[in-house]
């Protein structure tokens, strides 16, 4: 005999039902036994701290090399425009974007045709112009614009000559003559609000090494400064681990007037606990959110990082408390003293977590750089703020070039694989290549090869495309061991065995080529597996709310070794007709 055993409502409200009450208290009390909660240790909480902080803040630059010139930091312009920017090549886009803005910023609108005709944008010669005439599309634009268009960056260029103005060589009465000088100082002004270039005395890049380097320096107490430096920046993200604290000033003058002595605050503070999304509360009987789940995460063995980020979100979630302390861009603040009071009237002292040596092999912190120096250096605490921009906008690559290795050539090649036209638009290095070389060949056809006398055919040396720069190794004066790759040109072969050199059509790779100077890059800067070069166009807006716009270079990891296929002194088969 079974009998059901079934529930039997005596009323018609769920309200109590639905509630899901508990009433066995000692089960509850077994629960916290078995989860730890009744092993805790008689701390208190704190509720007050007292802090020191002493902040200062960069006051002086030094682009490129120790032997650069020494600048005033200025806060009003980002550490990146600063930093990063190159010249620019005015191409035709750019020199008709300043031919319309002078045009519209000239008093006298009646004056347009004339000083069109004083700045045009000239024609290119078909017979010369290779670079232009060789691809359509430049040409076009070119042939477009030709006689039409203002040339604004010949203007510019003129304006920048001592005693110059802009109606030099034009019939203006002289009552025109001051509003238009005042129109040319405003242009001015423009071009270089615009478009941010460095100094020819403070370039951060180094060709040789294809990075970038700077230091920045802040004043402290006893007329010392704290230095930064960077010695390989090459990102394209400025930020605390870009720099290292130097050991030695960077030199120049002294701290612009009005910069002041470090400054010093001491505060009382109440403490606030630090929270985070998913972050477990601390008591048992707590319904918990399910944005971010911390116990789904399933992390490898060797995946430390990640079990870090675990055991802080779970273990120790409730022992962080934050306190606030304002600081201005481009600081450097350091934690003089910190002492926390806790309920039970206890004074702590509160010391940083990445004291010690610096180069010490177990310490560990976050956003603090490292010190410079040979060994047993003390770790340097201070939280350093860079005056750098929280986005910037990245335009596509203009130029890009891969260094690579060529073992079996037995040099390193800088292939264009992204190469600037005349009027501003970027072509495949591959594609800009073989239009150059039809160009050469339909102006100038080669001779006629001479009837084969044999079966076989000796050769001298093949050839390589034409984006394909070779770099030599080459020697270093004063020692036998170490070398150094040096720039070199293949042949372009025309008609009449006449020859003529290759040249680089990137910015980056024509370093030196107008002062007729030798480039020369450290070996070690392309490792085995090459580099990748790029430079683009930077935006971004600053705190004040203006926009500046910078030409950059980036670098980063190449794809490995490549095979150029270069040979010499080969016996060929001669086709058959």
């Amino acid at each position: 005999m079974t009998q059901r055993v079934e529930l039997r409502t005596r009323t018609q409200r769920f309200d109590r039902a639905l509630q899901a009450e508990v009433r066995d208290a000692l089960w509850m009390l077994a629960r916290q036994w078995q989860m730890g909660e009744f092993q805790g240790d008689d701390a208190g909480s704190p509720i007050q701290a007292r802090i020191r902080v002493t902040s200062t803040r960069l006051r002086k630059y030094r682009g490129g090399e120790a032997t650069g010139a020494v600048e005033t930091l200025d806060d009003g312009v980002p550490l990146e425009t600063k930093v990063e920017r190159r010249p620019l090549v005015f191409s035709l886009d750019l020199r008709m974007l300043m031919g319309r803005q002078w045009l519209k910023m000239m008093p006298f609108h009646n004056m347009k045709d004339d000083f069109i005709a004083a700045y045009p944008v000239a024609a290119p010669d078909p017979a010369k112009d290779a670079g232009i005439v060789a691809h359509p599309e430049a040409w076009s634009a070119f042939a477009a614009a030709a006689g039409r268009a203002m040339d604004g960056a010949r203007l510019y260029e003129h304006l920048l000559k001592p005693g110059s103005h802009a109606y030099d060589g034009m019939h203006v009465p002289p009552p025109k003559k001051a509003p238009i000088d005042e129109a040319a100082k405003a242009f001015v002004r423009w071009f270089e609000r615009v478009f941010s270039q460095p100094p020819k005395e403070s370039n951060a890049w180094l060709p040789d090494r294809l990075e970038y380097q700077f230091a920045c320096a802040a004043p402290l107490a006893g007329a010392k400064e704290k230095t930064l430096v960077a010695d390989e920046y090459y990102h394209g993200r400025l930020d605390w681990y870009s720099v290292d604290h130097g050991t030695a000033p960077i030199g120049g003058s002294g701290i612009p007037a009005g910069s002041g002595v470090p400054h010093v605050e001491t505060r009382e503070v109440v403490m606030t606990p630090a929270s985070f999304e998913g972050m477990p509360n601390t008591r048992w009987w707590t319904f918990e959110d399910g944005r971010t789940n911390f116990g789904d995460i399933k992390p490898d063995t060797t995946d430390l990082a990640k079990l870090l980020l675990i055991e802080f979100g779970l273990t120790y979630a409730n022992d962080w408390f934050v306190i606030p302390h304002r600081l201005a861009s481009g600081s450097i603040a350091k934690i003089d003293g910190l002492t926390v009071t806790n309920v039970f009237g206890e004074r702590i002292w509160i010391q940083a977590a990445g004291r010690g040596k610096d180069d010490a092999w177990h310490r560990w912190a976050m956003f603090v750089a490292n010190t410079k120096g040979n060994w047993d250096e003390n770790a340097d605490t201070s939280l350093l703020m860079l005056p750098v921009a929280p986005k910037v906008l990245e335009s596509e690559p203009l130029e890009e070039v891969l260094l690579v290795r060529d073992e079996m050539a037995n040099m390193v090649w800088a292939i264009e694989n992204v190469v600037p036209l005349p009027d501003g638009t970027a072509r495949r290095g591959l594609e800009a290549a073989r239009e150059t070389r039809a160009f050469y060949e339909r102006t100038s056809p080669p001779d006629a090869p001479p009837e084969p006398a044999a079966d076989l055919r000796y050769e001298i040396m093949n050839t390589v495309p034409e984006n394909w720069i070779p770099f030599v190794p080459v020697h270093i004066p004063g020692d036998r061991r170490s070398i150094q790759l040096q720039r070199g040109a293949m042949l372009r072969v025309l008609a009449g065995d006449k020859t003529e050199k290759i040249r680089p059509r990137t910015q980056l790779m024509r370093e030196g080529l107008a002062a007729k100077r030798s480039y020369f890059l450290h070996e070690e800067e392309v490792p085995r597996a090459g580099v990748i070069v790029s430079q683009s166009y930077q935006r971004t807006r600053w705190r004040d709310g203006r926009p500046w716009v910078w030409l950059g270079a980036r670098k980063q990891t190449g794809r490995g070794e490549e095979s150029s296929g270069l040979a010499f002194d080969r016996l060929l088969p001669v086709p058959k007709k």
